[in-house]
This record gives structure tokens, C-alpha cells and sequence, in this order.
């Protein structure tokens, strides 16, 4: 089968369609024939070598994707040959034509949803809901500022928390950004390109503040979120490129929280939880990832340069 493998870490072109050897499955595992595959952010930081540089090579990249189980191991009891699913998390990366995963890494994929909006549920939507229900803790009836609503994460925040009752502000670039975001069930859309755009949060919330901020560039906002949080209220960092300065006592003065969150650091109990919620919003609709842009899987060097370097609109997916 072909997979994409990366025999050093560096820049996006140190990606290769190779030919390599099919998955077995073993005990409690799987093998997925992957359609879709979701490229994130995070994969482009491994890639490089910022994260995991313990990462033994080479190593084929990717942990979300959606296809159809192919092969079932011994002891596998929840999932059949056959079976629509999506992928959070494998044994062999998802930028292949197939994927060998622990049966738990699979969660089934209704029929109304396509295979590519399967992979963009993993990362994006789990970041979301471990900011928002695991960090945060939010409840019903609070006001959520979400940075970057256009993108994967974002926009998968805007569903989640308008879904559980939040009232919901999302920031985006552009003119298309702010209605993509407005149409995800904000409500309302704030360009993060005006100067002064976080001022409008005063009348926005009537003086008292939000309650909370999902931060995707802590290193460009984190010191500005500070004085727009109403008293108690928290940022979660989901993103940030670099270091920043801020001044505590905006901090000090609302007794604000700033949480640090990876989805790294998420159990297993968690993580069960997580992917519960979205069997639930895939079900009833309230859960509908937006795909911009397919691309085969032999240009997943594009693909990398295009999820750091350009504004992407929901997410990448790569096609086998």
C-alpha cells in the first residue's frame, strides 16, 4: 500500500509516497482503509521536530481520518469488518491508504456524515471540547470569546458551545470568515483585523465581560484577553506561536485563570467522554464539520505549507 513517510524532520518536503508493507492487526486492533485523512497543525509542528523529537524514524504522519474497517484482530468486540468510522489516534499515522489503530481509536461514522468531515472531527474537535468542558468547565448561559472561529478547532468551539447553551463570539479575517462563522451558530462575528475590534465585547456582553476565551495565538492576544474577561473568568491557550508579555494585575484585578490545554494530557476516561458527546452531536446534527479543501494524498507537502501558511477555512483533508 502507499503511505506517506518521513525519514528526518524538517520542513514540509521531507515527506515521501512510499510503497510499504499492509497492517496486521493484533490483539484488540484494527486495520481502517482510510478515505479521508485530517491534516492538523500539530502534525506540521511533529514533522518538524518541535514536538516529539523522540519520535522514531521514519514514521508515517497523522492521527485523524475516516474509512471502513477492513480487518478485525482477535478480541475486538465493538467494531465489525465493514464498519463506517472515524480515527482519533492510530498505531501507524493516517496519511495512508490504510491505518492500524487500537479498536478504542475508532468511533463509528454515520451514514450522513462523508468521510471527510469523519477526519476532521479528532484533533479539532477534541481540542474544542477539552477547552470548553475539561479546562474551562464552562456552563450554560455563559459567554464564550472564540479566537480564530473560522478554522478547524473554532469552528468545531462555535457548534459545541452553542449547542450546550453558551452565548457565542467568534473573531475571523475576512468578510466570508465572519459569515462562515456567523452560519456555524454564533452570535455574533467580530473581524480581528479592525483595530480596536475587542472593544465592541463592552456592548457586546452590556459592561460585564466574557466569561470565557478560547485563545488559538496566545502570543499575539493572551495580553489584550486579559482586560476584556469579566470577573473569574478564564482563557484557555489552545495555540501559540511564540512568547508574550501581559500584565498580571489584569489578571490580579478579575482574579482570572489562564489554563494551559493539549490533548495530550487527556485520559482515557476523557477521551471516552469526548468522543460520547460527539456520537450525540453527529446524531442530532448539532455537530457538522466543514470541509474547504481535498487534496490527494501525494500532496501532502502542499497541504502542510497550506495549514500554517495560508487562512484556512475549516479544515485539509487528504484523499488515498
Amino acid at each position: 500500500m502507499k503511505a506517506i513517510k518521513v525519514h528526518e524532520f524538517g520542513a514540509p518536503e521531507v515527506m515521501r509516497l512510499e510503497e510499504v508493507p499492509e497492517p496486521v492487526p493484533g490483539e484488540g486492533e484494527v486495520v481502517v482503509r482510510i478515505h479521508a485523512a485530517g491534516v492538523n497543525p500539530v502534525d506540521t509542528y511533529i514533522r518538524a521536530g518541535y514536538y516529539r523529537p523522540d519520535l522514531p524514524l521514519p514514521y508515517t504522519p497523522g492521527s485523524d481520518g475516516a474509512g471502513v474497517i477492513e480487518a478485525a484482530g482477535p478480541g475486538v468486540k465493538h467494531r465489525r469488518v465493514g464498519e463506517r468510522v472515524y480515527v482519533a489516534g492510530t498505531l501507524s499515522g493516517t496519511y495512508a491508504e490504510k491505518a492500524l489503530c487500537r479498536e478504542f481509536q475508532t468511533w463509528p461514522l454515520p451514514e450522513r456524515n462523508a468521510f471527510a468531515q469523519g477526519a476532521a472531527l479528532g484533533v479539532p474537535y477534541g481540542a474544542a471540547y477539552r477547552a470548553l468542558f475539561q479546562r474551562a468547565r464552562v456552563t450554560a448561559g455563559e459567554t464564550v470569546l472564540v479566537h480564530g472561529a473560522s478554522g478547524g478547532v473554532g469552528i468545531a468551539a462555535v457548534q459545541l458551545a452553542r449547542a450546550f447553551g453558551l452565548r457565542v463570539i467568534g473573531t475571523a479575517g475576512s468578510a466570508q470568515g465572519l459569515e462562515l462563522v456567523l452560519a456555524q451558530g454564533a452570535h455574533h462575528a467580530l473581524n480581528h483585523h479592525e483595530a480596536g475590534y475587542l472593544e465592541k465585547l463592552e456592548g457586546l456582553t452590556c459592561g460585564a465581560g466574557v466569561d470565557l476565551i478560547l485563545e488559538m495565538l496566545a502570543n499575539v492576544n493572551l495580553g489584550k484577553d486579559l482586560e476584556v474577561l469579566a470577573p473569574g473568568g478564564r482563557v484557555v491557550v489552545v495555540g501559540s506561536r511564540g512568547k508574550v508579555e501581559i500584565n498580571p494585575r489584569d489578571a490580579m484585578m478579575r482574579e482570572a485563570s489562564i489554563l494551559g490545554m493539549t490533548m495530550f494530557k487527556a485520559t482515557e476516561r476523557e477521551l471516552a467522554g469526548m468522543h460520547a458527546a460527539f456520537a450525540a452531536g453527529l446524531e442530532n446534527g448539532a455537530l457538522r464539520p466543514v470541509v474547504s479543501r481535498e487534496l490527494p494524498l501525494a500532496e501532502a507537502v502542499a497541504a502542510h505549507h497550506a495549514v500554517i501558511e495560508a487562512s484556512t477555512f475549516g479544515k485539509i483533508v487528504l484523499v488515498p
